[in-house]
């Protein structure tokens, strides 16, 4: 049984229970308002290019893209452009349609036995519309809240408003986003508890970052349609933070220092976790380098010069040792060309 949700879930209270408590403690509001989210940034910002610098300073001497097609060779083989890409156009259209459209997961199977040792293959369709849905929620959840930071609002913003309410249900309107963000991270949750296969293999560092999401999406959903804070006051604080001019408004109440808790804690956690496959997947040379070693000769750059010694010369030291013991040489002794005596110095 694995039990790593639980470490998880059990962390994430306690994270909750921090904010409740610590905000009312004299200083709280200071210590979770202002001083936690300059540190979280400062330390997601460091940690983000300390991350990413690392990576583009590890060499890559070969080329090694995932393939799942033909690369391009003679004229009449037709390559696959996008499974197998030749030239950075078709890299980089491989790398969009991976990070908008998840291309790779889109096409992924998964295989059970059944009725006895059939092997049957299954298009897991269920897993590419979760992982598509709670990817595109978080990014839209994370551009709409650029509003709070923002004076005046974009036009585009106020768009993306409006498009994410369309449905018009309630008041204030339902976003679509903050639901199906938390649908989706609860989806993700639950394949990894219910799928032996996965669930086999989750360590708690995988359910930590969505038990946090799912804190930070239902706090905003109470925040929005139930205990109505002031959001006036919160565009004000938000205000002051970027200005560097930070001031605690009065009357916004706990639940939004638990949600800014949860943000800031997830912003500090974000660069040394999973997470940075938002990163990565920029830097990773299985997707970002062509496959055209048919028809260039990449050296690697890091070699370095080595003392080697061929097999030629292997032959000449021990040619009598091995005719004697009956391997087979490329040179007999007659053919051997005599050694020119040495000057002396």
């Amino acid at each position: 049984m694995n039990i790593n949700y639980m470490y998880s879930l059990l962390a994430v209270i306690v994270l909750f229970l921090l904010a409740f408590i610590g905000v009312k403690l004299p200083g709280g509001e200071f210590l979770f308002g202002i001083l936690l989210p300059y540190l979280a940034i400062t330390i997601f910002i460091v940690g983000f290019v300390y991350r990413i610098v690392g990576w583009a300073r590890a060499p890559v001497p070969f080329r090694i893209p995932t393939t799942c097609g033909q690369q391009k060779s003679l004229p009449w083989f037709k390559p696959a452009k996008l499974d197998n890409p030749s030239s950075t156009g078709a890299v980089i259209a491989r790398m969009f349609l991976e990070i908008v459209f998840f291309r790779s997961l889109f096409r992924n199977t998964k295989c059970e036995l059944k009725e006895g040792n059939k092997l049957s293959y299954e298009w897991e369709k269920w897993l590419w519309i979760g992982a598509l849905a709670f990817h595109w929620a978080f990014f839209t959840v994370i551009i709409r809240h650029m509003r709070f930071f923002l004076e005046p609002v974009p036009a585009c913003l106020q768009l993306l408003d409006k498009l994410d309410g369309f449905l018009q249900i309630g008041l204030p309107g339902l976003l679509l986003s903050g639901v199906v963000l938390l649908a989706a991270a609860l989806f993700l949750f639950l394949r990894r508890v219910f799928t032996p296969q996965v669930k086999y293999i989750s360590l708690a560092s995988d359910f930590f970052p969505l038990f946090l999401i799912m804190g930070i999406a239902f706090t905003g959903i109470l925040m929005r349609y139930f205990t109505k804070v002031d959001v006036v006051g919160i565009k004000g604080f938000t205000m002051g933070l970027v200005t560097i001019k930070p001031h605690i408004p009065e009357g916004i109440g706990s639940l939004f220092y638990i949600h800014l808790f949860f943000v800031c804690v997830f912003l500090a956690y974000f660069p040394f976790s999973k997470l940075m496959h938002l990163g990565g997947i920029f830097m990773s040379p299985t997707r970002n380098l062509t496959t055209n070693s048919r028809e260039k000769r990449h050296i690697n750059p890091w070699n370095y010069p080595v003392k080697v010694h061929t097999y030629q010369q292997y032959e000449d030291d021990f040619r009598e040792k091995m005719i004697e013991a009956g391997v087979p040489v490329e040179k007999t002794i007659e053919e051997t060309p005599p050694e020119e005596p040495k000057e002396k110095e």
